[in-house]
């Protein structure tokens, strides 16, 4: 059996939710890091995203999601013209064991930070070579 953090999130209503915790906590090489990610740390870290001052603050964030959840959330300009903040493609890599409210969750804070700071949306495009010289 996996080894599964002490503090982890309760587990979803049965069929409620295809995260694949099941399978997850029965493998035992399996990253059960995510299972960390209680209601409250998930709180705690939509706030987080929501106070990032900028591109390079919301990056460290994302970082520290992939080193401490083993999660990869992915932040692009989308691949039709983005003329707002719903133009972006936010999501997460596939990982077992992450809740579906929290993929809803996490990239709903995202876009309200890239709203509400729209230099930060700005400098993702700017990153993507979107704003570069000679296109």
């Amino acid at each position: 059996m996996a080894t599964v953090p002490s503090a982890i999130r309760n587990p979803c209503p049965p069929g409620a939710c295809v995260c694949g915790r099941d399978a997850l906590e029965n493998d035992p090489f399996a990253d059960c890091r995510i299972l960390m990610l209680t209601r409250d740390e998930e709180r705690r870290l939509v706030e987080r995203i929501e106070r990032a001052s900028d591109y390079a603050d919301l990056q460290k964030v994302c970082a520290r999601m992939q080193a401490q959840l083993g999660v990869v959330l992915r932040i692009a300009p989308g691949p039709n013209e983005v003329r707002t903040v719903l133009g972006f493609d936010i999501a997460f890599d596939p990982h077992p064991g992450l809740c579906r409210k929290t993929q809803q969750t996490i990239p709903a804070a995202v876009r309200r930070c890239l709203s509400d700071k729209p230099t930060i949306a700005f400098e993702i495009l700017d990153a993507d070579s979107l704003f570069a010289p000679g296109d």
